[in-house]
This record gives structure tokens, sequence and C-alpha cells, in this order.
């Protein structure tokens, strides 16, 4: 018997946790992380506690019950509930892509179940370990182990012997540099450093796994996305993941012939709940966002979200028609250069680096790595501040403190992200508000309004499939089972479609 648990995604934009078993052998597609349900309690410095491994996770039903998270994450209190809840043995995790709303909770599930997806997206998830540490469950390529406090089995602490990596499958074209880089952590070359032990790499051809898998290369938001259609002998699914149409398809229309051979489809809805929306190419963001930059006195930050290498190319070609040299963060040249590692190209040329007044003794990433295997050219807070009409600097929000060194006088902000959708992002406006007067930086793509963000179209398009773009995907594959996930209005396909099965969260549809 074949069957398809739900167990999150159902009822949410984001944290897709979709198990599909066939004869007591399954697969997970994604297991990302529900920050829709994690807002609902942490914030900023208020996080899971570590000490407690998964226990804060499973009391707030921010990860679903269910027996397959690491042992050296279970505290003595959490023991026999993970032994009373429903026992779930993947044999992998097929990834669509590397944002942490379908990656985010990975790092939690048994070293022993490896990762499928595109070699891209391989190497950005070993990067943003790399980089830092962003918790249990976002340690996906390795993590410290824990073991249980000898005075309290109730409280984990870390295991400093080594670091534990996980398997990867790469689904797709993969360049062998990618071997390399995955098992290798900067820093551990020293006599007492921690060691990297168990990252490995292998073609998806050559795991055994209970369906037939094939990968299609979609478009999104992110490089490396994908989407699967799943076999065996008693079922055919195709899973689309996050995707858009846009400028260019890619593999979608591969995926959309093979899907015609599936019975069920399970497709993200998104934008389906979202009035006034239009659809806005890479194309259009390029043409805005370059008249914009056009006339320019003094300085432009292009600010567009973490790991969207599309946007930044735009913003290359940009700053060479402009005659301005694109200037980008440490962090983002290391993700190029393990974006380079899989597909075999050099993505940092005629890039600077902004060099930051920071202690760089943790960032081996930087001292080590890209300045052993991947030299990049610097620039300092001087040089920009002497030239402010020669540069574009890609820096968010978060970096926006590097304006104090630079000291601009003038110039454009170009926020080509998405909408703030909460209140604590509309703060997060108010306060770069106060920024840009303080350095008499003009915004573009948005303004505000009685007090509040009012975005401008045409600085930035979705990752996500419009409305009308839905439709002829599905009506192309006519499913006989259509299940809507990554949405928060799935009576949009109800309305459309009868064969739609609405899900909750934990439900099991056998098909």
């Amino acid at each position: 018997m074949a069957a398809i648990t739900i167990y999150d995604g159902a009822e949410s934009i984001g944290g897709n946790k979709i198990y599909v078993e066939d004869n007591q052998r399954g697969v997970f597609l994604d297991f990302g992380m529900n920050y829709a349900r994690r807002s609902a309690f942490f914030v900023d410095f208020l996080n899971e506690r570590a000490v407690r491994g998964i226990h804060d996770m499973l009391y707030l039903d921010i990860i679903p019950r269910i027996n397959v998270y690491r042992q050296d994450l279970l505290t003595s209190d959490v023991e026999p509930l993970i032994k009373s809840y429903p026992k779930v043995s993947p044999e992998a995790v097929l990834l669509s892509h590397a944002h942490t709303d379908h990656n985010g909770n990975i790092g939690l599930l048994d070293h022993g179940i490896p990762v499928v997806a595109s070699a891209t997206s391989i190497a950005i998830m070993k990067a943003m370990r790399d980089i830092k540490s962003s918790g249990l469950g976002g340690d996906i390529a390795y993590s410290t182990l824990r073991e249980k406090d000898k005075n309290n089995s109730n409280l984990l602490k870390t295991e400093g012997s080594k670091y534990q990596g996980r398997q990867f499958c790469y689904a797709g074209k993969c360049n062998p540099e990618l071997s390399e880089f995955i098992s290798d952590k900067p820093g551990s070359g020293g006599r007492n450093a921690k060691k990297l032990d168990g990252c490995g790499l292998e073609a998806l051809g050559k795991k055994e796994l209970p369906f037939e898998i094939k990968p299609f290369e979609v478009n999104h938001s992110i490089y490396g996305a994908m989407a699967y259609t799943l076999r065996s002998n008693n079922t055919s699914l195709a899973y689309t993941g996050d995707f858009r149409i846009g400028d260019n398809a890619k593999q979608l229309p591969d995926f959309i012939k093979e899907a015609k051979n599936s019975s069920v489809l399970i497709i993200e809805g998104t934008r389906t709940g979202r009035s006034g929306d239009m659809d806005v190419t890479e194309t259009n963001v390029y043409d805005t966002c370059k008249a914009t930059s056009d006339d320019v006195k003094g300085i432009i930050i292009a600010d567009f979200s973490a790991r969207n290498f599309e946007r930044l190319e735009i913003f290359k070609r940009i700053a060479r028609e402009i005659g301005r040299q694109l200037v980008i963060t440490a962090k983002d040249a290391y993700y190029l250069y393990a974006i380079g590692c899989a597909a075999g190209t050099c993505s940092t040329d005629g890039l600077l680096v902004y060099d930051e007044l920071k202690d760089k003794k943790a960032c081996k990433y930087e001292t080590e790595t890209l300045a052993q295997d991947c030299p990049v050219e610097y620039v300092r807070n001087h040089e920009i501040k002497d030239n402010p009409d020669g540069y574009i600097l890609c820096m968010s929000f978060y970096d926006i403190k590097q304006l104090l060194d630079i000291e601009p006088r003038g110039g454009a902000y170009i926020y080509s992200s998405s909408e703030a959708y909460s209140e604590e992002q509309e703060i997060d406006f108010e306060k770069l508000k106060n920024w840009l007067e303080l350095f008499s930086i003009e915004p573009h793509g948005f303004t505000f309004d009685n007090g509040k963000p009012k975005f401008i179209k045409g600085f930035h398009a979705s990752g996500h499939a419009t409305g009308e773009e839905l439709e002829r995907v599905i009506d192309a594959v006519d499913p006989d089972v259509l299940i809507p996930v990554h949405t928060q209005n799935n009576g949009w396909f109800k309305e459309k479609w009868e064969q739609t099965r609405l899900v909750k969260n934990g439900e099991t549809i056998e098909i």
C-alpha cells in the first residue's frame, strides 16, 4: 500500500515535510522550518534552547511528533516520548531547493538519512554551515555531536572530538570539485582542530531507493531548485517544490511531460491568496533597477534576499553598464565559490569584496578557503568613501551598520526583495528609514505611507508561480489527485479542480 503523509506545509507557506511511502519504504519531500509556527513563540534573541536538544521544538509543535530524529539530540525526558511516537524510516530526503523553509529542519534528522539535491543546492548548504551554524535544524552538511550532561541527563553538552557529516546524492550534473569541497571544513587543518567525518557524495543513480526518481531543474529565486517525479510498482507522483515560469522555464516542460504519467500532483500555491498580485519577471527587475541607477549621484546600495544569485547577476550587469564596480560581502563571495565548485566555473570574476572592519579569526571560510582557493580583490571603506560614484554595494538591512565606516553622503538604496508580511518586518523598515535619513540616501522600491512601508512594483520578482502559471501546469498535467501545499489558500484549488484533496498537517492519504 502506498501513502502520502503531509506532516507539515499543508496549511502554511513553508515548512514542507511530506512523507511518501510504498510497502513500508519511504522518502521525505523536503524537511523545512515552519516559520509561521516558530515565530508564534520565538523572535530575535528568544530562541530554542540547544542544551535541551529537540525538547522545545517538540513541546511547541514546531516539528512533528514522530520517531525520526538524531539520538544525540534526545535528553532523558524526551527519549520515552520519542519511543511512543510513530516510527518513520525515510531512506532519503528529496530536497527541492536550499531555502530554509524547505531544508531548515534536516539537521535534526538521523545522520544516516542522506539528502538528495542538485549539486548547486548541496554546495550552498555546505557553504551555509561553513559560514555559521544556524541552529540544530540548520546544520545540514555537518553538525556538532551532543551528549547528555553527566550531572543532569535532561541537558546536553557538545561532544568535542569531531563534526559529524551527512551523505549527499546529487541529482543531475555535478563537477568533481564538489566532492572535495563538501569533505573539507575550513579551519580543520590545525593539530587540535575538530575534524569533519562522514560527509560524502554520490550520484542519485547509484543510490538504491524505494522509488524511481527523476529530477528536473526549475526556475526559482535561488539557483539549484528541483522538481521531482517518483514512481514505484504501486504509485506515481510529481512534486513541484517551489517554482515559477517567468523568463526561463528551464526543465519545467520536461517535468510536465513526465508528470502527465503521474496519478498525484503535489504543487505549491504560495501566491494564490494574495490580492492585487501582478507578474514581474527578472527582465522587468533589470529594467526598473537599471533606470533607477542610471543618474544616481553617490553610492548605490542594492538590497536583495540572501542567496538570490540571479539578482546579484542583474546588479553585476547594471554596474558594468553604468561604469561602476559591484561590491559584495565575503559571505556572498564564499557562496559563489561553492557554487563554482558544483558547476566548474568561477563566479567571483569581476567582483570586489568589501573588507569589513572586524576580527576575522573565526571566519576561516574567508581567511583560509577564499584566500587559498579563490583569491578575491578587496575594497576598503575609505576607497568607497573617496569615490562613492564608482560602486554598487550589495548589502542587506543587516549589513547597514557598515555605512558607519563608509560615511556616504547621498545616493540610492534600491530595495529589490519581498514585501514585509509581518509587523516585525515593518519595524525593520522603520529602522532602515532612520539609517537612510542619517546618510541622506534616497530609498527606491518602497516609500512610507502613514508610518508603514509601501512597496513599489517592478523592483522585485517573486520566486513563485502566479495563479495563471499554476493553472497552466495543473491543466497540462491533469492529475487524478491534486494536493496543494505551501499555501494559505488551498480553497483556490478546490474551486477550480474537483480532484483536489485538501489535507491537514499530519493527515495521511492512501494512493
